[in-house]
């Protein structure tokens, strides 16, 4: 049975720059309120109708071909990771098939938010183990910005989040020492609707030219909200844009990240002291910080770039993976950890020998 390695790691961040000051401009915030809470200074945004999950994907994949020194015809399946795909249906898999000019070859979607691209590592691991493939291309990919509530009653979501994209090659590792040890996930749907997007665009909601029209559909109240008709009950609870009951979900990540990074110690005969690299999604420095304390790392165990980006969901760990192994912070035989928490709620870990 092989072990799986990444041969070839990239990323993609959008170049236009949005400060905390820049988001002042259109809710009650500040550039001191966003970083005590957060860490966060600034977050990209990508090119409204230039840019979309799938091309940003597109871009951080072909880095990563390159640097595996694969080409497209090379590339035998797919996982795409995101919260937020081009499109409802079909998935970003098969667009980003089509961008690259890959053949027929599978192309799988992963919604597992935050914890996204981890899930996206275990089942490729998986298949390679058992020689299904030889290369498979991982991508995490985010655009945010396009579907964010831009008042001050959406500013506690809004003010995290921004786009980017990662993506890694995956391959049978050569070395008998190197690759993926372990990967370990874990789902608890208890607090669901705590962290979600309950009605994404019009999903739910009823499309109607005029308010004559949408009565036709039995609804006497609505509101109207970029051209679709509302129900007054979606209009009051605003779950047309993303939701967050922020201590809950830093009470659980603090304690489900530390939890999973030492079961996958445990698992493979290592201890906190042995990490390398400790590379967290980037939800929040603040919880960073926490699960670092927790776990007695010092800081040049961890790396964390969500001062820069914000939080990238699904691309957030292969974005700050990327970034760590270009400024030669993970090394030949570093023991690295990856670890996740996010929207289910589900998190994960995966422990490998770069």
């Amino acid at each position: 049975m092989f072990r799986t390695k990444i041969a070839g790691i990239g990323h993609y961040v959008p170049e236009r720059v949005v400060t905390n000051d820049d988001l002042a401009r259109y809710m009650d915030t500040s550039d001191e309120w966003i970083q005590e809470r957060t860490g966060i200074k600034e977050r990209r945004y990508a090119m409204q109708h230039e840019e979309t999950t799938s091309t940003m994907g597109a871009k951080a994949a072909k880095v990563a071909m390159e640097r595996a020194g694969v080409t497209a015809e090379d590339i035998d399946f797919i996982i795409f990771a995101t919260l937020s795909p081009d499109y409802y249906f079909p998935g970003c898999g098969v667009l980003l098939q089509r961008h690259l000019g890959c053949g027929e070859i599978g192309a799988l979607d992963v919604r597992n938010q935050c914890s996204g691209f981890i899930y996206g590592l275990s089942i490729a691991d998986q298949f390679i183990k058992t020689g299904m493939y030889k290369n498979i291309l991982l991508v995490g990919a985010e655009m945010h910005s396009f579907g964010l509530d831009y008042s001050t009653r959406g500013r506690t979501v809004t003010v995290i989040f921004g786009d980017g994209a990662g993506a890694v090659v995956l391959q049978p590792a050569k070395e008998e020492k190197q690759g993926i040890l372990s990967t370990h996930l874990h789902s608890n749907g208890k607090y669901a609707e705590e962290l979600a997007f309950i009605n994404p665009g019009a999903h739910g909601g009823v499309h109607a030219k005029n308010e004559e029209e949408f009565e036709r559909f039995g609804y006497t109240k609505e509101h109207e909200y970029g051209g679709i008709f509302l129900t007054d009950k979606m209009w009051k609870d605003q779950d047309i844009f993303p939701n967050m009951t922020g201590q809950l979900v830093f009470k659980n990540a603090v304690k489900k990240m530390p939890e999973v990074v030492f079961e996958a110690l445990k698992t493979n005969g290592y201890s906190p002291k042995d990490i390398d690299m400790l590379i967290p999604h980037q939800a929040n420095l603040r919880i960073s910080q926490f699960v670092q304390r927790l776990l007695k790392l010092r800081d040049d165990q961890v790396y964390n770039n969500i001062q820069k980006y914000g939080n990238t969901t699904a691309a957030s760990i292969p974005i700050a993976l990327s970034e760590a192994w270009e400024a030669g912070k993970v090394k030949d035989g570093d023991l690295v950890c990856l670890t996740a928490f996010g929207s289910g709620f589900t998190w994960a870990s995966a422990l490998m020998r770069w």
